[in-house]
């Protein structure tokens, strides 16, 4: 829920509803136009929680982090104090993307340490956090507050990762959005990590959804045939008081308002960056598939918003652990069987780019421990104390944030077999309170 405001990420000015301004050119191409994954930017968006550790309380310290941190331009107040947000600089590769979300956090939780808190990557606060009386001072924060009440201090006090990938259009970006629909429900399974809020697990894998999907705008993207009807439904949303502005349209997956990009907002925060490189690197694959099936004019999948929505409440409630809904067809299907086709739908893309190995071995990683779910509710149950976990997912958010390439297979025959895993991540140390 940033406010508009300059980009800390580097990304160009995003391209007018008329289709002026700058526009995303792929090296070796004619402007405005994009190859495959290997030609296509990409930049993250990480929300992270501050927590007490000793009470595991929230701790309204984001404005005196930030202020802290004010020579880091990737470095955001978000809308409640007990947040903080990091932005990447514009990446080509997902080596770069890797150090890069390394080093933010790095940065960030040792300025949290520093001020007696706790740097954690999740989607809901473990413990008590506050409503209302905890919205940053800013004008925007404030206006939504008053418009929207208690559900502003619902939704908003939930930490998301969003992936942005440079698109060369605005029309061929609605095009992608229109394709990314069924896949979203796999992306959040795969990235799910809210299991526990108030203090107890909440029996959802992702209950940052349940919480976030109450929004008025908080939804899958519709089919539209071009960059003017999604404007179009953009300005209905606001006049009808759905949005404050473009802002605040918070589709699962839009058009960023500000950057030449698509954005996808579907996942929660990952527990660690190794998840979110995974994230970034299967959404780029997936808008280079989306691009490539556009320009040969394939036919956008027939797939019904309420088979997309149920296929979401799915992943949420039950990440990659059991049953999940076939976007599809709409009928029960194992989530770990979606999570591989979601794999062969991207493999020619991430192939192109040298990226399946590292993709491969990071979707392998989850088979153990598992997702940020799955180890949030291990470290909960091994705890015993609020102070333990808190410091377990502080740590966990500091660990796996550079996961080793290995070698690069560039044909789908040669992926590797499902035993293959990369190394052990590496663990980075907790900085400690002075």
């Amino acid at each position: 829920m940033r406010p508009a405001a300059a980009d800390p990420a580097g990304w160009a000015a995003m391209p007018g509803p008329d289709g002026t301004g700058p526009q995303v050119t792929v090296p070796g191409e004619a402007p405005g136009t994009a190859g495959a994954a290997g030609g296509i930017t990409l930049g993250v968006e990480e929300e992270f929680m501050l927590l007490d550790p000793a009470a595991g309380a929230a701790v309204l310290a984001g404005p005196d982090l930030a202020r802290m941190l004010g020579g880091e331009p990737g470095v955001q107040q978000e809308l409640m104090r007990f947040q903080v947000e990091t932005a990447t600089p514009v990446c080509t590769s997902l080596d770069d993307l890797g150090r890069e979300l390394a080093r933010l956090r790095r940065l960030v939780a040792g300025a949290a340490a520093s001020l007696g808190c706790r740097l954690v990557a999740s989607g809901t606060a473990p413990y008590r956090a506050p409503g209302l009386a905890a919205i940053t001072d800013q004008p925007r924060y404030r206006e939504l507050a008053r418009r929207y009440g208690p559900l502003a201090a619902q939704a908003g006090s939930t930490c998301g990762c969003h992936v942005h990938v440079g698109v060369p259009s605005r029309d061929l970006g609605v095009q992608v959005l229109a394709r990314l629909r069924p896949w979203l429900a796999p992306l959040l399974a795969i990235t799910a990590n809210s299991p526990i809020a108030g203090g107890r697990d909440t029996a959802w894998a992702s209950s940052r959804y349940l919480a976030w999907s109450r929004w008025p705008t908080a939804a899958p993207p519709a089919v539209w045939p071009d960059a003017a009807a999604y404007d179009a439904t953009v300005r209905g949303l606001i006049e009808r008081g759905a949005a404050i502005d473009e802002q605040g349209i918070y589709f699962l997956a839009r058009l960023s308002p500000c950057y030449p990009t698509v954005e996808v907002r579907v996942a929660d925060a990952c527990l660690d960056a190794g998840t979110a490189v995974l994230l970034a690197g299967l959404t780029r694959a997936l808008v280079a598939t989306a691009l490539a099936e556009a320009r040969r004019g394939t036919p956008v999948p027939a797939v019904p918003t309420r088979q997309v929505n149920a296929a979401l409440a799915a992943a949420a409630r039950r990440g990659l652990a059991g049953p999940g809904a076939d976007p599809f067809t709409g009928q029960a299907a194992d989530a770990r069987s979606l999570r591989s086709r979601l794999l062969d739908h991207v493999y020619p893309a991430l192939s192109d780019r040298g990226d399946a190995q590292i993709i491969t071995g990071l979707l392998h990683r989850l088979d153990d421990p598992g997702t940020g779910a799955d180890r949030q509710r291990a470290l909960f149950a091994s705890a015993g104390s609020a102070p333990s976990f808190v410091e377990a997912l502080a740590r966990a958010t500091l660990s796996g944030d550079e996961p080793d390439r290995g070698g690069q297979p560039n044909a789908k025959s040669e992926r590797p077999p499902p035993t293959w895993t990369p190394g052990p991540a590496p663990v980075v140390p907790l900085p400690r309170t002075p």
